[in-house]
C-alpha cells in the first residue's frame, strides 16, 4: 500500500491562513479543536502543533481577522475562545479567490503534461 506522503511544510505555512479562517468561519473555536479540526479535514495528512497554530491566531487576532475571549470549559478551566470577524469574512473570501486561482493554474498546467509522469494510482504495484 502506498502511504500518504506529509505535506510540506511552505504548503501548510501557506494555507494555514485561509484553514484556520475558515474553521472559524464553522462557528467559534479554541486552539485545541481548530488542531483536531485541522488533523480531520486533511484525513491525518496535516498535524499541525500548538507552536503552529498559536501564532497565526495572534497574528490574525492583530490584523482584526478574529477577536479572542476566555471562557469557562464544563470542566472549569478556562479556554481561549477565537471568533471570526467582519474583516476576517472578507479576508476569508480574498483568500479563497487567491487558492482558486492557484488551484485553476496548477489544474490547468497538470492537465499539459505527458502521461509519462506517474500518478500516485500508477505507483501501486499490480495486486497490491
Amino acid at each position: 500500500m502506498l502511504s500518504e506522503t506529509p505535506i510540506s511544510k511552505d504548503l501548510v505555512a501557506a494555507s494555514s491562513t485561509p484553514i484556520v479562517l475558515s474553521i472559524l468561519a464553522e462557528g467559534d473555536s479554541y486552539g485545541y479543536a481548530i488542531l483536531k479540526r485541522v488533523k480531520e479535514l486533511s484525513g491525518g495528512r496535516m498535524e499541525w502543533t500548538d507552536g503552529m497554530l498559536y501564532p497565526v491566531l495572534h497574528r490574525l487576532e492583530r490584523f482584526g481577522h478574529v477577536e479572542a475571549r476566555w471562557e469557562a470549559a464544563e470542566t472549569g478551566r478556562r479556554r481561549k475562545y477565537y471568533q471570526i470577524t467582519a474583516g476576517g469574512q472578507a479576508q476569508l473570501a480574498e483568500e479563497r479567490r487567491q487558492w482558486q486561482a492557484v488551484a485553476a493554474t496548477l489544474a490547468a498546467v497538470w492537465g499539459t503534461l505527458s502521461l509519462s509522469i506517474p500518478t500516485p494510482a500508477a505507483l501501486v504495484p499490480e495486486g497490491a
